[in-house]
């Protein structure tokens, strides 16, 4: 492998890897009280430590891949949009699930259903978000993954489908029957920020995003090619770590936060325990367009370098 080649495929893996170490840093930060590692600047601490070696351990795991493995960059492409693929059909069953589970709890316990048949301190757990997401949602969560393992039919065309007979069914009700109520509005928020946030990296790879074109259409296919990949690192990389960098730094961040405190709507027992979910989707976004980015990266110097099975680009979807 060319050294250039090297140290192309290093940053794109790294830049992975390295969003991987930083995940794991954040959640023993948030949940264990580590103090991160730049406290070493300060002074010397044994938690901080055991932090650091998380990256390096990852960095050189990715090292050593990167230079054992002499794929193409077309594989190191599909390989990542793959993993893409399960990761969004795994959220895609998660905010299926999630939201008619949490929709049909939100319903008993407005209408008070669960008084018939649960005892007064077990009805009271139902109106307490951290019940709930910890009982419920937690173990939902495993189930969309595991589900997303081995179903690859559904797609977000479908979800797009939900939304529209949820709008539908708020029509009917409130106009023929009069009734409505938050968490029917809640549904529909949940699975729309779902359907916008998680479906944007497959429609970079279909190449869906509205492209203000001046100049692009009249190049030549090689320097297209080189303006995709340098596009991809200096817009699209950039502004994905931007986005995961400020979702989760530190406790209070505007991820970390709905999280830690399984944060609710001022509606409160009224409506979906769902927003904290809300919050997690703005990370989910900026994780997959990295992912994407990427791979769209090691695309476009594989099309720079006429390697061979060049995609070309249909409107199907694989979500």
């Amino acid at each position: 492998m060319k050294a250039s080649d090297l140290i192309l495929k290093l940053f794109g893996w790294l830049s992975i890897s390295f969003i991987i170490a930083f995940l794991i840093d954040n959640v023993i930060q948030v949940g264990f009280d580590f103090p991160g590692i730049l406290t070493l600047f300060k002074k010397f601490s044994f938690l901080a430590i055991f932090e650091l070696l998380i990256y390096i351990i990852i960095a050189l795991i990715t090292i050593y891949y990167v230079r054992k493995k002499s794929i193409s960059y077309r594989t190191d492409s599909i390989i990542l949009h793959n993993l893409n693929l399960y990761l969004i059909r795994s959220f895609f069953w998660i905010v299926l699930i999630i939201g008619i589970v949490d929709i049909t709890i939100a319903f008993m316990r407005v209408e008070k259903i669960f008084d018939l048949f649960l005892s007064k301190q077990f009805v009271s757990n139902f109106s307490r978000p951290v019940f709930v997401g910890l009982y419920f949602h937690i173990p939902l969560i495993f189930l969309g993954f595991i589900v997303a393992k081995y179903t690859k039919t559904i797609g977000f065309h479908w979800l797009s489908l939900l939304i529209v007979a949820s709008e539908l069914i708020i029509v009917i009700t409130r106009f023929v029957f009069s009734y409505e109520q938050t968490f029917m509005g809640d549904l529909v928020r949940y699975w729309y920020a779902g359907l916008f946030l998680f479906a944007s990296a497959y429609t970079l790879y279909e190449d869906g995003h509205v492209r203000v074109d001046i100049l692009y259409q009249g190049l030549k296919d090689k320097t297209k090619y080189l303006l995709n990949s340098v596009g991809s690192i200096l817009l699209g990389w950039t502004t994905s770590m931007v986005i995961i960098f400020v979702g989760f730094n530190g406790k209070q961040s505007i991820i970390n936060s709905p999280i830690t405190n399984f944060e609710v709507t001022q509606q409160g027992s009224v409506g979906m325990f769902i927003k904290y979910h809300m919050a997690v989707f703005l990370g989910i976004f900026g994780i997959t367009m990295l992912i994407q980015f990427i791979s769209y990266f090691f695309e476009s110097i594989a099309d720079y370098k006429k390697e061979k099975g060049k995609r070309v680009v249909t409107n199907s979807s694989g979500y």
